[in-house]
């Protein structure tokens, strides 16, 4: 064969087989769909058994209060907070209230989290209520939705209760209190900075802990963080 037939050589390390930028690209998002994927059907399955372990504590319960139990003292303390709360926002604002028998008795609503700020107002300024004082504000992720949990003191018998508010984990909004408990600021950037609840009315909702770079929720149970080892 003359030299001018020859093909040319490959270059030194060439590997025809490797994948394009396009074709890198495009296994990188089928990598991170699958991951996402993943983490959502595990996230269904843990939420599925907390909720088969939850109607199994709650049927045991249930074939318990058959046997004989007595009834919570605190249980005329939350019929009554349920009622004003009622009243002062309407029945379907008022989702759930119940007794929390591992935390002291402690009687707890959960309520729309658009009725949040109306709450608030209206707890801390009844005269029966007087819940001027924001003990606790906190945040959580229960993986079918985020929740934020309010401690709030009467300070003339140091008697407390707690609010709850669930709030959807692809836009989670829940009025901000800091127009009537001040101690909530801090507290509301901070739920905000780690899982992403953004608190409507905040006068300086901004990050509190984290960057203003920084790129996702570390305490919500999905997240990923960029770089592993930080």
């Amino acid at each position: 064969m003359s030299e001018d037939n020859k093909e040319p050589a490959s270059a030194p390390g060439a590997d025809s087989s490797a994948p394009g930028p396009v074709e890198g690209e495009a296994n990188e998002a089928a990598e991170k769909e699958a991951k996402a994927k993943a983490a959502a059907e595990a996230r269904a399955a843990r939420a599925a058994a907390r909720e088969a372990a939850k109607k199994s504590e709650a049927e045991t319960e249930a074939a318990a209060d058959a046997v004989a139990k007595e009834p919570s003292p605190k249980q005329p303390v939350l019929d009554r907070f349920a009622e004003l709360l009622k009243e002062g926002l309407g029945h379907a604002s008022v989702l759930e209230a119940y007794i929390n028998e591992v935390d002291d008795h402690l009687p707890c609503v959960v309520l729309e989290a658009a009725a949040m700020e109306r709450a608030a107002v209206l707890v801390a300024g009844h005269p029966e209520l007087k819940l001027s004082y924001l003990r606790n504000l906190a945040g959580s992720d229960l993986e079918t939705h985020l929740e934020v949990i309010y401690h709030l003191l009467r300070l003339s018998d140091m008697q407390e209760y707690c609010v709850k508010v669930k709030a959807d984990r692809n836009l989670p909004i829940v009025p901000s209190v800091t127009s009537v408990w001040q101690a909530a600021d801090w507290n509301e950037r901070e739920i905000y900075d780690l899982l992403g609840i953004e608190f409507s009315g905040h006068p300086n909702l901004v990050r509190i802990m984290l960057p203003d770079d920084w790129v996702g929720f570390p305490l919500r149970k999905d997240y990923e963080p960029l770089d592993p080892e930080v």
